[in-house]
């Protein structure tokens, strides 16, 4: 079933069906749908190797007759429209800078049967910036710095409860762009997606095992700001064995 087939039954069950009849002469809410799937794949833009980012706040614009009808659908309407923006995206591996909005306003200036849809990001493709986190049994904690140490001991950047890890066990490279993972000469070892490694390049949600802990890489929109670099120059020579971004 087609992404806006599905979204034509999901309305069809949030208003009993009636739909297809109501909205004859005017704008259906799968045409909306569509404006709103057109308007992602428009505006997306490449910001890195691993990202796509495509505007979090939409505006679907329509005449007063169309606007009028849509409203009487209530909430489910909404709802519907926001989670079809939000698979859509996942499904093309789209970004954004911010929580997804979506408005319908009137425009008198459109005759009845037309949509429109405008859309702007939090921040332009030029000025995002993306951050690196890991997230460890189910919390975030950010890297602010250019090498983060993971291990049970307490000198650890962070500490983790797990007996099987060394003190000082994996340290985490981030230069605001790329990420590295090596390991620091631990007694059980680490791996990365399964697989044995001493040292290697970091992709977004790739997963880091120490012990029993999982530890998941993850890049993150942030609002626009200015980059800053480590002051390690090892740090950031080392990002090279991954490869240029």
């Amino acid at each position: 079933m087609g992404l806006l087939d599905s979204f034509e039954k999901g309305i069809e069950r949030a208003v009993n069906g009636a739909f297809a009849k109501t909205f004859r002469s005017g704008v259906q809410p799968v045409e909306i749908a569509s404006a709103l799937r057109s308007e992602l794949d428009a505006k997306a833009a490449v910001v890195s190797r691993d990202r796509i980012l495509v505007p979090n706040t939409l505006e679907v614009r329509l005449a007063h007759a169309d606007h009028e009808r849509m409203q009487a659908i209530g909430s489910a309407l909404d709802t519907e429209l926001r989670q079809l923006v939000e698979r859509h995206a996942r499904e093309q591996n789209y970004s954004f800078a911010g929580p997804v909005s979506i408005t319908l306003v009137t425009d008198e200036k459109l005759s009845t049967g037309t949509v429109r849809v405008s859309s702007r990001s939090a921040a332009t493709a030029e000025d995002v910036s993306w951050q690196g986190v890991v997230e460890i049994d189910g919390k975030q904690h950010t890297l602010i710095k250019s090498r983060t140490v993971i291990g049970r001991g307490s000198d650890a950047d962070i500490t983790i409860p797990d007996a099987g890890t060394s003190r000082r066990h994996v340290e985490i490279l981030w230069d605001g762009r790329r990420a590295m993972v090596r390991d620091m000469g631990s007694t059980n070892g680490t791996q990365l997606n399964g697989q044995k490694v001493s040292e290697a390049a970091l992709t977004p949600d790739s997963v880091v095992t120490i012990g029993r802990t999982r530890i998941t890489f993850r890049v993150v929109a942030q609002a626009p700001r200015t980059p800053s670099r480590p002051a390690d120059d090892d740090a950031t020579r080392l990002f090279d064995l991954g490869g240029s971004a």
